[in-house]
């Protein structure tokens, strides 16, 4: 369900861009991310952390894009997504001392501290990358290749780095529901 929830948004910019344009997908991506919010909060009584900083950055480099018809600024939030996610995995770990992948994936698993902090590093240069393949692709390629590369190639890279920390970590699974000896 959070999969679904987290690509609403982008589903909803791809169609309205193959429909209409980018400026018509800027706005669409605006309003069903803050729409999406809204029903969270309605529902839950809360907002993933992540969802708000998306629901801002959409809401800023989306405003501005449409204030100045300029579609650099919308190219430039995922890149903005990343590299905040990037940052807060680096300041919580060395600043705060804390490994958010280790506070998210933690009841899951319980590997090594060395290797919670090989998985946090990972993150964060994977999310640089993107971020960086992201300004890349907006570029050095057409409107129409950046729209295609945001749902389809960076989701499928998305995918395929989760299900390859999948294997890497297997053997720190904790075990749930087992019969105890």
């Amino acid at each position: 369900m959070q999969v679904i929830t987290d690509l609403l948004p982008v589903i909803l910019f791809f169609i309205a861009y193959k429909k209409a344009g980018i400026f018509t997908a800027t706005a669409v991506a605006m309003i069903s991310t803050l729409v999406l919010m809204l029903i969270l909060w309605i529902k839950r009584g809360k907002i993933d952390k992540m969802l708000m900083i998306n629901g801002a950055v959409i809401t800023v480099l989306g405003g501005i894009t449409l204030l100045l018809h300029d579609k650099t600024y919308i190219m430039w939030k995922p890149t903005a997504i990343y590299w905040i996610g990037a940052l807060a995995l680096l300041f919580s770990r060395y600043i705060f001392k804390r490994n958010l992948i280790e506070s998210m994936l933690g009841k899951l698993m319980a590997p090594p501290s060395a290797i919670w902090d090989r998985l946090n590093l990972c993150w964060i240069a994977f999310l640089v990358g993107m971020g960086i393949l992201n300004l890349y692709v907006a570029f050095h390629f057409s409107e129409e290749n950046w729209v295609n590369f945001k749902l389809f190639g960076a989701t499928s890279l998305m995918f395929i780095f989760i299900i390859a920390q999948v294997f890497m970590l297997k053997d720190h699974w904790i075990e749930q529901n087992t019969p105890s000896a």
